[in-house]
């Protein structure tokens, strides 16, 4: 999902990847053909396979949905990555633990949302978490006009007091959002201290490891029904696999902060595959605070162009421009163990 800078250490957890390719050069419309429908073929895998989850729920409830994803997704990747556990740091540690309970209660929260609220409106919720520390990362004026339309776009969401929503879900919407940002911050620093996705890895099944309790308690035996465990699988592969895979191919064309102007469309994929797969269709009002979100995403990452090229010169990537976060990687070249 990210691609490092060959000529020095960095990290691109943030919205903000940086790569060799959108420092260097440009590509054309048409080269850039490919890697947009890697990024755009990305997104929709995570969405469906949110999608999928929401069906899953009835089967295994929201944490056990949560922990069957984690679990799947930290197998593979400590299988791919094969990380390694000696000679690190206690503050190595300290960071990738914070970053596996980050990763954790921002899964928990957005799977409990959807289960309370469209799955669209859970994203567009959550992508103010983003958007917010975008604004407060540039402090530019002129991402105090984004931040205003993207809240009133929520205005509108709640139809001006949310009595429309269940109040539960939206809080936990805005709570995976404020974890969305502190995943950012440490995914970022996580990325520094540990190469390839070693510290993805390890946060994963760090992650997996703190919410195994949980699920137990939620869902207990339902955990071990093969089918259970076989749709928990493709959530994760869906989910986490395949579209950082896929972004992670496509970064190594694709310029930064059209990566970050594709991902500000989640909340618009979130809701497609909401009415497809779900049945969950939007009101008219609904629609267009999807579509004032997207917007205000789209104006940060656009307001934000120039300041993201130059800090792609620089170790620790700018995290003013809103996407989805993504797996970190460390100073050394992608491989084969970097994606998951």
């Amino acid at each position: 999902m990210t691609t490092p800078s060959t000529s020095q250490p960095t990290s691109t957890p943030t919205p903000t990847p940086v790569s060799a390719p959108a420092a260097t050069g440009i590509p054309g419309r048409l080269g850039s053909l490919g890697p947009v429908g890697l990024v755009l073929a990305g997104g929709i895998s995570v969405q469906f396979g949110g999608a999928l989850a929401v069906t899953l729920m009835p089967r295994a409830g929201a944490l056990g949905v949560v922990t069957l994803r984690l679990l799947a997704a930290a197998v593979i990747l400590l299988v791919v990555c094969r990380p390694r556990l000696r000679g690190h740091s206690r503050t190595d540690w300290g960071t990738v633990i914070v970053f596996g309970i980050t990763m954790g209660a921002m899964n928990g929260l957005f799977y409990e949302a959807v289960d309370r609220i469209p799955l669209g409106l859970a994203v567009t919720l959550e992508v103010l978490g983003p958007l917010a520390l975008s604004v407060l990362a540039s402090r530019r004026l002129i991402n105090a006009l984004w931040a205003g339309l993207a809240l009133g776009g929520v205005f509108l969401l709640g139809g001006g007091d949310f009595s429309g929503l269940d109040p539960v879900g939206v809080g936990l919407a805005l709570g995976a959002g404020a974890m969305w940002a502190t995943y950012i911050i440490f995914s970022a620093r996580t990325g520094r201290r540990f190469p390839q996705a070693d510290g993805l890895a390890l946060a994963m099944a760090v992650a997996a490891l703190l919410f195994l309790p949980l699920g137990i308690a939620g869902a207990g035996s339902r955990l071990l029904n093969p089918t259970t465990v076989a749709l928990g699988s493709a959530v994760a592969v869906l989910s986490s696999v395949l579209p950082y895979t896929l972004e992670l191919l496509a970064l190594r064309r694709l310029p930064a902060h059209t990566f970050a102007v594709l991902m500000s469309l989640e909340p618009a994929i979130a809701a497609t595959a909401g009415f497809l797969v779900l049945g969950q269709a939007l009101t008219a009002t609904q629609a267009a605070a999807v579509a004032l979100v997207i917007a205000a995403s789209i104006g940060a990452v656009r307001s934000q162009v120039g300041r993201g090229r130059q800090a792609a010169a620089r170790a620790e990537p700018d995290p003013a421009v809103v996407a989805r976060p993504e797996p970190v990687v460390g100073a050394q070249p992608a491989g084969n163990g970097s994606a998951s």
